[in-house]
């Protein structure tokens, strides 16, 4: 690729990473979720509380397991953490899973925040860093709106099952696609 071009293997990661976030909703839906369930309101704000606990103490070692294994194993990883979070979402009856289930999604954040961004950095020449990122970002931002949409029309045309069930199915697909595409880092 010319100097100063981000080359193919970061547009074909990206082009993954908008499929993945096409699965993704806000995650006001899943405190909709657990209202829904019976879950009384005063307890929503410690179940949040309980998610953001974990999801900060499994950081370091998601981003360590990152290191060590690699970024699209753990990134696939974490993607297919998410897709079985949702499959519970989907089914769960009671509040009293909801924290199980909550504390279980947490570990997708873990294993997939840092390694996208190394992985992003690793695809790229350290001189194009920065509009890597930018672009990056941008797509996930530009693909996060119409993502919730849709959760949303699945959700009122459907029901949360399957707006739970087809968040669950486009995320092992982009799973899939990043095997399959086989992102790897240049050597």
């Amino acid at each position: 690729p010319p100097a100063g071009s981000l080359p193919r293997v970061f547009w074909a990661a990206i082009g993954i990473f908008v499929l993945f976030t096409l699965a993704s909703s806000t995650d006001a839906f899943l405190l909709l979720r657990a209202r829904d369930t019976g879950m009384p309101i005063w307890q929503l704000p410690l179940l949040w509380a309980v998610f953001h606990g974990v999801k900060a103490a499994a950081g370091v070692p998601g981003g360590a397991l990152a290191d060590r294994l690699g970024r699209v194993h753990t990134i696939i990883a974490g993607w297919i953490v998410y897709a079985i979070s949702y499959v519970g979402f989907a089914f769960v009856v009671g509040p009293t899973q909801l924290w199980g289930l909550f504390a279980f999604y947490a570990l997708f954040y873990a294993l997939t925040e840092g390694a996208e961004r190394a992985l992003v950095a690793d695809l790229v020449p350290a001189q194009v860093r920065g509009r890597a990122f930018g672009a990056f970002h941008a797509s996930i931002g530009l693909a996060s709106l119409p993502a919730s949409v849709l959760f949303g029309v699945w959700w009122k045309m459907f029901g949360p099952h399957a707006a739970f069930l087809i968040g669950a199915a486009i995320a092992l697909v982009a799973s899939v696609a990043l095997a399959v595409f086989g992102i790897r880092t240049p050597r």
